[in-house]
């Protein structure tokens, strides 16, 4: 017998709403939708309806900063929907001024209460940091993650992408780096996390189970 499951109607998240969220309540919503992806228990929602709704006003939880890697999607790892998050992706979830401004626009303005940076497990430009690959524009883009490599100088085993417990331990190093790059060079994101009005933390996405472990 065929079972028809109806759409759950979640609501866009209003103003005020979004106003009384703090910070750890942000943290611990991602979280809990974290486990409710990696059970397949994702939330059914009506995307007609949440498309509609959000036409006046978007009042997002939180601003995430992901790789580009097309097996990380983002809205699905947190099982949130329509309005819930301000996303930016760039490989290897560095940091320039274009993504700055972008996390101060979302926390500032848009109210936002969290900046979460999520690094992934086998990253592709972590690799290709490594291996100081020279191609274009992609050149200039490695060379942000150069730090976090020099930064693990002090690893015993082979320092090459054909290591993956390196590799592992340069993309983990490169999200702590990044959220130390907001604080220090975003003096509003700083200013903001400092009297509690969000806060800005790194996480590690495992792809072999879809688990977010979150760097606190």
């Amino acid at each position: 017998m065929e079972i028809n499951q109806e759409p759950l109607i979640e609501r866009v998240l209003s103003a005020e709403e979004q106003r009384n969220l703090t910070p750890a309540d942000v943290l611990r919503n991602l979280k809990e939708g974290n486990k409710r992806f990696t059970s397949g228990d994702l939330t059914l929602r009506d995307h007609s309806k949440q498309i509609r709704d959000g036409v006046n006003g978007q009042y997002p939880k939180a601003i995430i900063l992901s790789c580009i890697d097309s097996r990380v999607p983002v809205e699905d790892v947190f099982d949130k929907g329509i309005g819930d998050l301000f996303v930016a992706r760039v490989a290897g979830n560095v940091i320039n001024t274009d993504i700055l401004g972008s996390m101060e626009y979302s926390c500032k303005v848009a109210g936002a209460k969290l900046v979460l940076v999520i690094g992934h497990e086998y990253c592709g430009a972590v690799k290709g940091a490594i291996d100081k690959v020279q191609l274009g524009n992609l050149t200039t883009l490695l060379d942000k993650i150069t730090p976090a490599i020099k930064a693990c100088d002090n690893y015993n085993g082979k320092q090459t992408s054909g290591n993956p417990e390196f590799v592992d331990i340069v993309i983990k190093k490169n999200v702590h780096l990044s959220v130390e790059n907001i604080r220090k060079q975003s003096p509003i994101l700083s200013t903001m996390e400092q009297e509690g009005q969000i806060k800005i933390v790194g996480a590690y996405y495992d792809m072999d189970n879809g688990e977010v472990f979150f760097f606190e």
